[in-house]
């Protein structure tokens, strides 16, 4: 038995040290954080309208256009940027699917331009 709890010890040790740091860092940006914020910092941020006003108040739906393009580019480099790591092991089938697939995303930003979504007023 007591060979398995000197087994045990560095893995305490470590548990020990993790939730002593852990509280250290709490409490001591408790005691060393800025009370009285900047106005700047809680004024409205990204979204264009105070995070705490009427929730039925009227906003500008191209807010969620620009998030949702945002959206669909930043998942197309998450799909493109393995392809081109494994492009000489993914062959003609792997990249005409990837083809098409740019091809759609193309067709949609141009749809996207051509209707004015990216003009911002």
């Amino acid at each position: 038995m007591d060979d398995l709890l000197r087994e045990y010890l560095p893995i305490l040790v470590f548990l020990a040290i993790a939730v002593g740091l852990g509280l250290l860092l709490l409490v001591s940006a408790a005691v060393l954080a800025v009370r009285n914020p900047d106005p700047e910092k809680v004024s409205a941020y990204e979204c264009g309208f105070n995070a705490f006003d009427d929730a039925r108040m009227k906003f500008d739906v191209r807010f969620y256009l620009v998030s949702i393009l945002f959206i669909i580019f930043d998942l197309e480099i998450a799909f493109l940027f393995p392809w081109a790591v494994a492009f000489k092991d993914v062959g003609d089938v792997g990249f005409w699917s990837m083809m098409v697939f740019l091809a759609v995303l193309t067709i949609g930003f141009a749809y996207e331009w051509k209707k004015g979504a990216l003009e911002w007023e």
